[in-house]
């Protein structure tokens, strides 16, 4: 499997407050770009996924979602996590 314990743990350990820091939102946009990386991969090489390609565009619109909460909520942290990322260019 792609994403195990021990991943899921070093994403949050990296991103959140903590290792147990799962419901924050950088945490959990940092999850979403490592899922979204993976699926972009998998469908590079697989193109009639269609099963995978939806489930791609679902998992853009919750990081988007959460991108935009973290907007209006405090930009600084916004700011933050886009550029550890690197997602906006």
């Amino acid at each position: 499997m792609y994403l195990d314990q021990a991943k899921k743990q070093e994403i949050f350990g990296q991103y959140g407050q903590s290792v147990t820091d799962t419901g924050s939102a950088e945490a959990q946009i940092a999850l979403f770009t490592y899922r979204i990386k993976h699926l972009t991969e998998h469908l590079k090489a697989n193109h009639k996924d269609h099963v995978t390609a939806r489930s791609l565009t679902m998992m853009v619109g919750r990081r988007r979602k959460l991108l935009k909460y973290l907007y209006n909520k405090d930009i600084n942290r916004y700011r933050a996590i886009i550029k550890k990322l690197g997602l906006r260019k």
